[in-house]
């Protein structure tokens, strides 16, 4: 936008206050045009911006808006048909070139209107209806996939985060703990070569932050594909998904992701109806204006069209066949689309208790004893009989439980997310 677009000139002022000015005009254009850092998102919030910002869903709807839009013109009459001729100019004989001379040789000009059966024109308004539906049922599947691919990136965002935070940590007691070797090499207590360990596990240590920080920004930029935000930040725990398997088992029947299929079959049905009606004859309705030469007067004409539809076997029968088998392969896919998702369902369940599992064990065993040996191996280095390798793979072990209970944490939520998002019913 032009700011200054409009504005009334300025009094002349002094050098000095002139250069001001501008200063602070350009300080105002550089506040004015700089990007605000958008707030951080809980996770209501990043699925709210999702579902009104993702391009795919506005396509979707925009979609079924001309479906609807469409349905004004399904079953109308199609536009009338004006004609314009000559009848019977004489070409040969006496009187040829002369239409003048011949009472027979008449300007024409009429009107034409087809009029198709009314079963085929209820046909075409129901398949109509039906496409409405098909664009709605994509609508409902494309805000199912924005919905659990934001959750999803939210949530690997988060632990992202969590892993970052654990390392740093982890490597502050490691990096406090290396800058006593110097005085412990000093003092006799350390070999020379033990400093080196230290030093190379925290470099070790870097190059794994190194990859969680490039984990997060992954995860960041697939948050800012469903958003839309340039950069994502989130705020707020991470929800806990129940995950009820009797209650997503009966939900299949109504799930989006069978719409698309069952809408399928809906314009199918309309397909069939629509052929059947095509063996009933359609009309039409006909005037006409025939203008002579004056001394013969002139005439009108009317008349109605009957279509005959003699040849059904090979023509609307044919069609209908097939339209019919069309029906059927929908109702086929149909049940074939409902059964991969029980199976998918099923898989997830069965993976989702699989990490559950291995989570509650990392969190309850492998962790804490990884905890406890750093404590063990410190106070037997204090006390002389552990070496300080062995205090350094002591931290380097605990690092490793902490990232591997976070890891089996995140397959836990996203697998609750996925599963409660993905599988609950259209109406939930």
């Amino acid at each position: 936008m032009n700011m200054i677009s409009g504005a009334k000139a300025l009094p002349r002022t002094s050098g000095k206050a002139a250069g001001v000015g501008l200063l602070t005009a350009a300080m105002l254009s550089i506040v004015v045009a700089a990007p605000a850092r958008a707030d951080p998102l809980s996770f209501e919030q990043a699925i709210a911006r999702a579902q009104a910002n993702a391009p795919s869903l506005q396509g979707k709807r925009l979609g079924a808006q001309a479906s609807q839009a469409a349905r004004g013109a399904a079953g109308a009459l199609p536009d009338p048909k004006l004609s314009l001729g000559i009848d019977s100019f004489p070409i040969s004989g006496p009187l040829a070139f002369k239409p003048s001379q011949d009472n027979f040789t008449w300007v024409k000009m009429g009107v034409s209107q087809d009029i198709p059966n009314p079963a085929k024109r209820r046909a075409q308004r129901n398949r109509a209806d039906a496409d409405i539906n098909a664009a709605e049922a994509e609508v409902a599947l494309e805000a199912r996939t924005v919905e659990v691919g934001t959750a999803v990136a939210w949530i690997k965002l988060a632990f992202a985060q969590q892993r970052l935070a654990v390392v740093d940590k982890l490597r502050g007691q490691l990096d406090r703990l290396v800058r006593i070797t110097p005085s412990s090499v000093a003092a006799g207590t350390a070999r020379p070569a033990q400093t080196l360990a230290g030093r190379q596990s925290l470099a070790e240590l870097d190059d794994r932050r190194e990859d969680l920080i490039a984990e997060t920004d992954r995860a960041r930029a697939e948050l800012t594909r469903w958003t839309g935000d340039v950069d994502p930040s989130i705020a707020g725990q991470v929800p806990n998904f129940v995950v009820d398997r009797s209650i997503l088992r009966p939900s299949l029947d109504q799930n989006p992701l069978l719409a698309p299929v069952e809408a399928r079959i809906g314009q199918a049905s309309a397909d069939v109806l629509l052929a059947e009606a095509d063996r009933k004859s359609d009309f039409g309705v006909e005037a006409a204006y025939q203008h002579r030469d004056p001394r013969f007067g002139d005439y009108v004409s009317a008349g109605i069209t009957v279509s005959l539809p003699f040849f059904t076997r090979n023509r609307q029968n044919a069609l209908i066949a097939a339209r019919q088998a069309q029906a059927g392969q929908a109702d086929a896919e149909r049940e074939a689309a409902l059964r991969a998702l029980a199976a998918d369902l099923e898989a997830r369940l069965a993976d989702h208790a699989m990490h559950h599992a291995q989570w509650m064990r990392s969190r309850r065993t492998l962790e804490p004893l990884a905890r406890e040996r750093v404590g063990l191996e410190t106070a037997s280095y204090g006390a002389g009989r552990a070496s300080l390798v062995e205090v350094v793979d002591a931290h380097i072990a605990l690092v490793d439980a902490a990232l591997t209970t976070l890891d089996r944490e995140a397959l836990v939520e996203i697998d609750g997310a996925r599963l409660t998002l993905t599988y609950r019913s259209a109406g939930r």
